[in-house]
């Protein structure tokens, strides 16, 4: 019987009786400690027990078992997995103050944290429970650590809206303009969540307009969440606000309005207001910054007279492209909401079948992304990833018609291309920037996942190899880019690069759309044509040959790829499997003509093996590496 599953579930269910039996059931000191402290998914029977809140069974695990009442465990919060979480944490996350005070009672450290930082105070702030703020405050919890975000407990209950513990904190001196490692404070969070009785209350207890690291500020940060009620009492305040900002939060609010709440009557006065301000206001006037003008915008020019703006109500296509302008120039192109709603903007137009406006709007929001974001980063990811399902229901769906009536055009192979191009650059920059970062502490799952994004456009790419849009000049660039990617030689997880990914169905992305599959043979036969080489191996030895084989079934085209390309078939990986051993025999016979693809010195180096003869020393180095791997 597995007494560790059986004594963990009985403290998550809290069965008390059940947890007393199995415990205390002819069983010594020192396996009852043993059971205690295992850990079942990540966490041990006290850390469920006070997650799920049940006193009686964490008072026996503590006053009858000697359960340590500081080990950490692995707990679910609100479909998030909370690692490195104390007792003391779970009690207080989930609202049970007669836990806690179970837990203090027994010299629970009160400021113990979670693996990000988080104390037992901040989790109680996070989710509005008042008593266990004040119980852990009163037994010395410190009300200024901030988890690794640099987010405090006043940031927190702020951002969440529960008032009676930012006023408790306040009246507490809590630092009512720390910023966090993003520069934002309190009244950030509170202005981005709505709540004006709370940014009422900071203000009075001295809170001030800074700016966080995108160059927000409070009130910009109610308006692109489109706060109204927020915005319009603070642009009341001309000692906390400038005419330049009541323009710009305006203007802000109203492209809010029509991207976000399609609201375009609203809009249109708020932009009114704001240019009234502008020629108007109190001093000089204050004309608009002039952008330069932008493909993807359609050569749109914003608006700066204020008699054209009531022309917008005709054309909505327009007014959509203004909101856009506005919120680059006042937000920058390195805030994420300027992408973000160019790529909601371009979803929109593929919906209703205009593709070749939304693959305007995706390439601008992507470059934009790729010129101000770290390498890899996850939004960028999220672009490409679009394009990919994007380009995948144009080439399965063309000619078919789209839900508005349209016809879904044929895609252009110069589209794909362009796209490739970003893609292969970001895996560039990407491999470059993790070389830099020491061996033991790299991450290559964001890299990965770049590589697998890039290889399922380029298999969209050879699919329309033969297609009447591919010239020969485009045919080449195909070629050329592919060859630049070999040549960076660049791997992802488990030591794979871009043939073994090509090879691969576990590589296959989890999208909608699927108009190219893995294993993919013309991805291969192009990759091998550029230079990849069908015997490298990964970090568990397989070729892609292997990889290949695993696909089950494994696909004919590429297996023939692969060998007339130079494959080993008689190649082994680290479990000692060749290719044809990793088949079911009949595919075998119907796959591979073994005899063709086995050369003399194949069949050599079987033989030195199978017999064991001594080789290292015997035959030239390059020799040994072959006959190793055979």
């Amino acid at each position: 019987m597995d007494y560790k599953s059986v004594v963990y579930n009985a403290a998550r269910d809290g069965n008390l009786n059940r947890l007393k039996i199995y415990l205390h059931c002819n069983k010594g000191k020192d396996e009852v400690s043993m059971l205690v402290a295992a850990k079942t998914s990540g966490a041990t029977p006290l850390v469920i027990a006070c997650r799920n809140g049940h006193y009686d069974v964490a008072e026996y695990l503590i006053d009858k078992c000697h359960a340590d009442i500081e080990q950490s465990g692995s707990v679910m919060f609100d479909g998030e997995t909370i690692e490195g979480a104390p007792p003391l944490w779970c009690a207080a996350a989930a609202g049970y103050l007669d836990i806690v005070k179970l837990l203090i009672g027994h010299g629970a450290k009160v400021n113990a944290t979670t693996r990000t930082n988080s104390t037992p105070l901040r989790a109680a702030c996070f989710d509005g429970h008042l008593e266990i703020v004040k119980y852990l405050v009163q037994h010395g919890a410190d009300i200024e650590v901030a988890n690794r975000h640099g987010h405090t407990c006043l940031m927190i209950a702020c951002f969440k809206g529960h008032i009676k513990i930012a006023r408790y904190l306040l009246n507490l001196k809590a630092s009512v303009n720390r910023k966090s490692v993003k520069g934002n404070t309190a009244l950030h969070d509170c202005a981005e969540s709505g709540s004006l009785e709370i940014l009422k209350l900071l203000i009075d207890h001295g809170a001030t307009m800074d700016v966080d690291s995108y160059g927000m500020t409070p009130l910009l940060a109610a308006a692109v969440t489109g706060h109204n009620h927020i915005v319009e009492y603070l642009i009341k305040f001309p000692n906390l606000v400038s005419r330049r900002e009541r323009i710009d939060a305006l203007e802000l609010l109203g492209a809010t309005c029509v991207d976000k709440k399609r609201e375009m009557i609203g809009a249109l006065e708020l932009w009114k207001r704001a240019m009234y301000e502008r020629y108007h206001g109190d001093g000089p006037a204050i004309p608009k910054q002039r952008m330069q003008k932008v493909a993807a915008y359609d050569y749109v020019v914003e608006i700066s007279d204020p008699l054209a703006l009531d022309d917008l109500m005709t054309d909505p296509d327009e007014m959509r492209m203004q909101a856009l302008i506005m919120r680059e120039r006042i937000l920058g192109p390195a805030h994420p909401d300027t992408s973000y709603y160019i790529r909601y903007r371009g979803a929109v137009y593929a919906d209703a079948g205009k593709f070749n406006r939304c693959i305007e709007l995706w390439n601008y929001a992507l470059d934009m992304q790729q010129n101000m974001l770290e390498r890899l980063s996850p939004m960028t990811q999220s672009s490409l990833f679009s394009f990919t399902e994007l380009f995948s229901f144009m080439m399965g769906e063309e000619g078919k018609n789209t839900s508005r009536g349209r016809i879904v055009p044929s895609v252009h192979i110069s589209e794909i291309l362009r796209v490739f191009k970003k893609a292969v650059r970001e895996v560039e920059l990407g491999g470059r920037m993790l070389e830099r970062i020491p061996y033991q502490d790299r991450d290559v799952t964001y890299l990965t996942r770049v590589m697998v994004i890039t290889m399922h456009l380029g298999g969209l790419l050879t699919k329309r190899l033969g297609h009447q849009s591919c010239t020969p000049t485009i045919n080449r660039q195909i070629h050329q880019t592919l060859y630049d990617l070999v040549k960076l030689g660049i791997k992802g997880k488990l030591g794979r690069g871009v043939l073994h990914l090509a090879c691969c169905r576990e590589m296959a992305l989890l999208g909608r759309y699927s108009a190219c599959s893995f294993p993919s043979p013309h991805l291969a036969a192009v990759l091998i044509r550029v230079g990849a080489d069908p015997n490298a191996r990964d970090d568990e030895g397989n070729t892609p040959l292997h990889l290949a084989a695993q696909a089950h079934p494994c696909p004919a085209a590429v297996a023939q790829n692969l060998l007339q390309g130079g494959a080993h078939l008689d190649a082994i990986n680290s479990n000692g499997d060749t290719f044809l051993t990793l088949l079911h025999t009949k595919q075998a016979h119907e796959l591979v003509d073994v005899t063709r693809y086995t050369s003399l010195k194949c069949a050599a180096a079987k033989v030195i093996k199978q017999f064991r003869i001594p080789y290292r020393g015997a035959v030239p180095r390059v020799l040994e590496t072959f006959i190793s791997n055979h």
